[in-house]
């Protein structure tokens, strides 16, 4: 956000990182992407037999579907980035998906129909929550119950994992990246909260087709760290984003400030799902020339706002010197494109890993009337060269095939490795290079 996040995501349906100030509209630059499973999952209910006449709401229910979807059609037809909202017959939407907004007997169905209806925009920023997934992004970086997974809606509804967390209750049950979480095959979702010690059954598929049922025991866990400093390997500074959070900026500063030229650093922003558009400049002015031209915006209305490099380093004066090596994956959304876009630009930093997920508007939280979120774009984005990157992404300077972060700091991290490997093999080539004469 510039207020702005840059969200990334699907309804969550795809879930939203940054907490919401409530009764405030909260612009964004974020992906309303990974789910966080308790952190969260994500399936849905098996649907009801032909033979089983379909339950009804009883009229508090009816009410509060009527108001929530009221809601989200009407913020679509009034704010969305695209005046022509791409094309689509907006009433006629209505029309087709209200009724099955009203006629909803959870938080669970009055989402998936949301959802359902906003997938027509074709926008990864274009998003809700149910009010328990915004509850437990709200306790995020606090001490709650947790599952230790968090997964990512695919375009066939199916959820993937990105993450398992070391140490989780998720890792003890011997959940793997890359399993995939099918709604008709599991009865617990992500409109649902978590409760600790009450277990969760599961079924997820692998690569080869195999399934696995485990049964996953939430427990209380700490909230992880939204940035940390790694100076475990000689000469280098790792620098791990888990989002574009409130004090990012002033954090990078203080991990710069007085840092040895000769020390390389790496920017790591796998998984990231994108944060606060204000945070992304931040860290750019730690890089780059104030005043330097990054991106443009272009609002509904179609005026095209210049963004510039703003100083926001914490007390860092000018850009610093070091090396720069940016980590990103399919995984990375929103902020988390456009600040490795940016710097590979300027040709500041190398980018090493995988193409990025191409998930990047300038999109707005706001509260719905039963405590849910929608997230909606509200601004388009290119780069100073030009370059959308939504449904594009970035494209790194070097590709490591399956770039994810370990699960552990033991664990092998070839993305990482690759990323030292460049830093260093480049300034041995300057070294090499002898001194331009002046002519």
């Amino acid at each position: 956000m510039i207020s702005a996040t840059l969200f990334h995501g699907k309804a969550f349906s795809r879930a939203l990182y940054r907490r919401l100030i409530p009764a405030v509209a909260v612009v964004s630059l974020l992906t309303v992407g990974p789910v966080q499973a308790g952190d969260g999952p994500i399936p849905t209910a098996a649907p009801a037999s032909a033979s089983t006449p379909a339950a009804a709401p009883d009229r508090d229910r009816a009410r509060m579907n009527q108001r929530v979807f009221d809601q989200v059609w009407s913020e679509v037809q009034r704010d969305y980035y695209d005046p022509s909202i791409h094309g689509l017959d907006w009433r006629a939407v209505r029309a087709t998906y209200r009724p099955q907004a009203l006629a909803a007997t959870s938080d669970g169905a009055l989402y998936r129909v949301l959802d359902r209806m906003l997938d027509l925009l074709n926008d990864d920023h274009a998003g809700v929550a149910a009010p328990a997934a915004v509850r437990r992004q709200d306790l995020l970086r606090e001490r709650h119950p947790i599952m230790g997974v968090t997964l990512y809606p695919e375009d066939d509804g199916v959820y993937r994992i990105e993450r398992v967390r070391a140490g989780s209750p998720a890792e003890e049950a011997g959940v793997r990246v890359g399993w995939r979480l099918r709604p008709d095959d599991n009865r617990w979702s992500p409109d649902m909260d978590v409760v600790d010690g009450q277990s969760i059954a599961l079924r997820f598929v692998d690569d080869a087709g195999a399934f696995h049922d485990v049964t996953v025991i939430p427990r209380e866990m700490d909230g992880l760290p939204a940035f940390v400093a790694d100076r475990s390997r000689p000469g280098v500074l790792v620098l791990r984003i888990e989002g574009f959070e409130p004090g990012l900026g002033d954090w990078m500063g203080g991990q710069l400030a007085d840092l040895p030229a000769d020390t390389d650093v790496v920017l790591d922003l796998r998984a990231n799902p994108g944060g606060l558009l204000m945070e992304a400049d931040a860290v750019l002015s730690c890089f780059l020339p104030d005043r330097q031209v990054w991106a443009t915006r272009t609002s509904r209305s179609g005026r095209a706002s210049i963004l510039r490099v703003q100083q926001g380093c914490g007390a860092l004066e000018s850009p610093a010197p070091n090396a720069l090596a940016v980590l990103v994956d399919r995984s990375s959304r929103s902020a988390a494109e456009l600040t490795p876009a940016a710097l590979q630009e300027a040709g500041r930093a190398v980018i090493v890993g995988e193409k990025t997920a191409g998930a990047v508007l300038i999109s707005q939280d706001t509260r719905l009337a039963d405590g849910g979120r929608l997230t909606l774009s509200r601004a388009d984005f290119v780069t100073r060269g030009g370059i959308r990157l939504e449904k594009r992404g970035v494209h790194p300077d070097i590709t490591v095939a399956d770039a994810d972060e370990p699960m552990s700091a033991a664990a092998p991290d070839p993305a990482l490795d690759a990323a030292v490997a460049t830093l260093r093999q480049r300034e041995a080539a300057d070294r090499a290079s002898p001194p331009t004469s002046p002519s």
